[in-house]
C-alpha cells in the first residue's frame, strides 16, 4: 500500500505546471501494483475544497484512493514526534497533520508518495518515501 500525500492530489486537481506530470506519472505507475490510499487527516485537509462530502468522495474515488482510519498507535506516535519537533525549537503550529500522516505510514509500514519529504524523513526515518 502507498499513502498519497496532499500535495500530490493538489498537483493533479490544480494541474500544477511544474509537478502535475511527475505526480500523475507516479500515481499511475504505483497504482498498477499497489493499493493507493489517503488517511482521515489527508481527507480532512482536502475537504476544505469541497462544499459537499459526496463531491469529495467522488473525487477521491476517481483517483482510485482508499480512505484509511488512523489507529491509536499511529496517533500516539504522531504526538510523540510532534513533541520532539517542539522540543527542538519547531514553532510552526500547522504541521500536526504531517506528523499524523508520517506516524500512520510508520505504523502501517507502507510507502509515502509526497513532494515534501520534511518532516517525514526527519521524524519518521523508517518510512520509505517516494519523492523527487
Amino acid at each position: 500500500m502507498v499513502i498519497v500525500d496532499l500535495n500530490i492530489i493538489f498537483d493533479l486537481w490544480h494541474q500544477d505546471p511544474v509537478w502535475c506530470s511527475w505526480s500523475g506519472l507516479q500515481l499511475r505507475t504505483l497504482s498498477a501494483t499497489h493499493d493507493m490510499a489517503i488517511n482521515a487527516f489527508i481527507y480532512a485537509e482536502i475537504s476544505a475544497r469541497f462544499s459537499f462530502q459526496a463531491n469529495l468522495d467522488k473525487a477521491v474515488d476517481e483517483l482510485g484512493l482508499i480512505v484509511l482510519e488512523i489507529s491509536r498507535e499511529a496517533a500516539f506516535l504522531a504526538g510523540k514526534a510532534f513533541q520532539q519537533y517542539r522540543r527542538q525549537g519547531g514553532n510552526r503550529s500547522n504541521v500536526l497533520p504531517d506528523f499524523f500522516i508520517g506516524a500512520h505510514d510508520a505504523s502501517l509500514r507502507c510507502d509515502l508518495l509526497t513532494r515534501d519529504s520534511w518532516p517525514y524523513s526527519t521524524y519518521f526515518p523508517t518510512v520509505p518515501l517516494i519523492a523527487p
